[in-house]
């Protein structure tokens, strides 16, 4: 790059200068960047605490330059909320994988987001626990094959995969929901939006928020990254829909 070019594109303010741990082809590093940028944009990065729990996401307190609190495994909803309520002056966010939020979290979320909470999380959903092994999680694919669903997921013994955005969009408290993807550059602009969106509503003291986004696991799921992406698209997608489930904009005032 010549001295007189212009820089149009550089590390956000918010990232760590660090060499990122996840394994070749995970996605979890675009999403950190994303919350980077919408902690810099909205100016609060200072006055950020993140929670984060057991499993991947944990060690997003490696990489983004804020204050951040560790939970046991499925209860950042419930130290996010105790901190927002101490301290409503403060943007606070869940980071939280599928196995977190949507197992043994399920019932924290839930009431977080029936109660209103004004905090925002960030559910990262690649259908795998990622960091214990690969092991089916709530929201593994129907015949998909993990360490503990060798032959594939059979919906018939476990049930089908949970659609945590359809299932908090079903409260009646007002409430930000919305699901995007980042295996795309086009579908990364989208998340950006959305997420970018959910912490502006915190500063706003609007509602709680939550942005679910489906996310590659390569080494778990055995593919390489650009077959991840592609198995993302052709499998989950069409079953975890990306849109906008619920917006206070609609819900306020009921």
């Amino acid at each position: 790059m010549s001295s007189n070019s212009n820089v149009i594109f550089s590390r956000p303010e918010a990232m760590h200068d660090t060499v990122t741990h996840y394994c070749p082809g995970c996605t979890h590093g675009i999403i950190h960047r994303l919350v980077a940028e919408a902690l810099d944009e909205l100016g609060v990065r200072d006055k950020a605490v993140g929670v984060a729990p057991v499993g991947c996401s944990v060690l997003i307190y490696n990489y983004i330059n804020c204050d951040f609190m560790e939970a046991p495994h499925g209860r950042a909803p419930a130290l996010a909320t105790g901190f927002k309520r101490m301290r409503p002056d403060m943007t606070v966010f869940t980071y939280q994988g599928d196995g977190d939020l949507a197992s043994i979290g399920m019932g924290e979320i839930v009431h977080a987001a029936n109660r209103g909470e004004k905090f925002t999380t960030i559910f990262v959903n690649n259908a795998i626990y990622g960091m214990t092994g690969g092991q089916m999680a709530p929201t593994t694919m129907p015949q998909q094959i993990t360490t503990t669903s060798p032959k594939g997921r059979d919906v018939s013994q476990v049930g089908y995969p949970i659609r945590m955005a359809e299932i908090l969009s079903a409260l009646v408290t007002p409430s930000y929901i919305e699901r995007v993807a980042v295996h795309t550059p086009q579908h990364i602009l989208k998340a950006k939006k959305a997420i970018y969106k959910a912490f502006k509503y915190q500063v706003e003291g609007r509602c709680y928020s939550m942005v679910e986004v489906l996310s590659t696991c390569p080494t778990n799921w055995g593919y390489t990254p650009q077959e991840a992406t592609k198995w993302l698209a052709d499998n989950m997608v069409p079953y975890y829909e990306l849109k906008c489930f619920k917006d206070p904009e609609k819900t306020e005032g009921f």
